[in-house]
């Protein structure tokens, strides 16, 4: 039997292997998955044309915690952005257009998954 820890993390991975499938079928070109910084760690980086788009994705199993894009509070955004720019700094790419999305994934109606990607979904938050 598996805890429900287990449980969470199979389901995030099962979820951001669907989001990389699904961003890659839409025009996205998938540059890295699970990528660490001493910050945190980003779950998709994808170049969309010539825009750098840092991806977060949320899975979840059923609607009763509410939406999963509501999972990214102002707090995550901000370790998201401090990620984001350490990657940019790190990659030489301060000059490239970067956004972030949020790719939110739900049982579907009928067998599978319902894959919702936000995009823009926020702006670069500062510490403060």
């Amino acid at each position: 039997m598996t805890d429900r820890g287990d449980h969470r993390r199979q389901l995030g991975g099962s979820g951001e292997t669907l989001a990389a499938a699904h961003l890659e079928k839409n025009g996205y070109r998938i540059l890295a998955r699970n990528y660490r910084t001493p910050i945190g760690e980003i779950d998709i980086i994808a170049q969309e044309g010539e825009t750098l788009v840092f991806v977060e994705v949320k899975t979840r199993g059923t609607h009763r915690f509410g939406h999963p894009k509501e999972a990214v509070t102002a707090r995550k955004q901000r370790k998201l952005s401090m990620a984001a720019l350490y990657y940019l700094k790190g990659t030489r790419n301060l000059h490239r257009k970067a956004r972030f999305d949020v790719v939110s994934i739900l049982p579907g109606p009928r067998e599978g998954w319902k894959i919702e990607v936000i995009k823009n979904a926020f702006d670069l938050a500062y510490p403060g």
